[in-house]
């Protein structure tokens, strides 16, 4: 084990007010891919370009298109938790891990045993009928053909926030709630260059604020530790 995970090992056994702040690199050692690399969703060749796919507008005028997208890219249901998604759950169930606050939507922090956690864009295991508001399951979303229709005629709209919609205001609120009150504060796979999710960081007023992510980011000046190395090797030394 090297210094800086020595040292993290030490902060996490201290701490017992933690909340964790991830992005798309928690769960690309799970096997799905992120959105900004140079392997990402946003550097493959689409008819569309993803973040135009990806959009409110185009949803509503272009569903079927935003369904073949959608099924073959966003479908997280074969994947598994990783080392981190696990040990982010052990520490909870410890009392130490107050919150999980994600960027994810794919449901890996639940599927691992995670109770806590704040989904900033949403899910695919929620889906919801634009008309009744009645809710479906990710497995009913993914299976069915063409444009997913609920029983009364709507259309079914996947609750993931998509471009030119709003956070959940209830939980943002929640997420920020959780960062000011925590003393350690870990940040995890994610460039911090997405708002407003990497807003979040300015809220929290605590002692310990780790950084763990493979390449930089524009918030390492403030951390108390810096980590550029894969999320799955940090976690295994806990």
């Amino acid at each position: 084990m090297d210094k800086k995970q020595e040292k993290f090992k030490s902060i996490i056994n201290s701490s017992n007010n933690i909340v964790f702040f991830g992005g798309a690199g928690v769960s690309t050692e799970s096997g799905i891919p992120d959105f900004r690399s140079k392997d990402g969703l946003y550097n493959q060749k689409y008819k569309f370009p993803p973040e135009e796919i990806l959009s409110h507008h185009f949803f509503y005028e272009n569903t079927e298109e935003f369904f073949k997208f959608y099924r073959d890219k966003m479908n997280s249901l074969k994947f598994k938790p990783n080392i981190t998604h696990l040990k982010l759950a052990e520490l909870e169930k410890q009392g130490k891990l107050k919150a999980v606050v994600t960027q994810n939507i794919d449901g890996l922090h639940q599927k691992a045993g995670s109770k806590t956690v704040y989904e900033l864009h949403g899910s695919v295991m929620r889906n919801y009928c634009t008309k009744c508001h009645k809710f479906y399951d990710a497995n009913f979303v993914f299976k069915s053909k063409g444009i997913p229709y609920c029983e009364c005629g709507g259309i079914i709209k996947p609750d993931v926030v998509l471009y030119e919609e709003p956070l959940d205001e209830e939980t943002y609120t929640a997420s920020i709630k959780a960062i000011s009150d925590c003393d350690t504060l870990i940040i995890g796979g994610t460039s911090l260059t997405v708002y407003p999710a990497s807003g979040l960081i300015r809220y929290f007023k605590g002692n310990n604020l780790i950084l763990i992510n493979k390449s930089t980011t524009p918030f390492d000046n403030i951390a108390n530790l810096v980590i550029n190395d894969s999320l799955g090797k940090v976690f295994s030394c806990l």
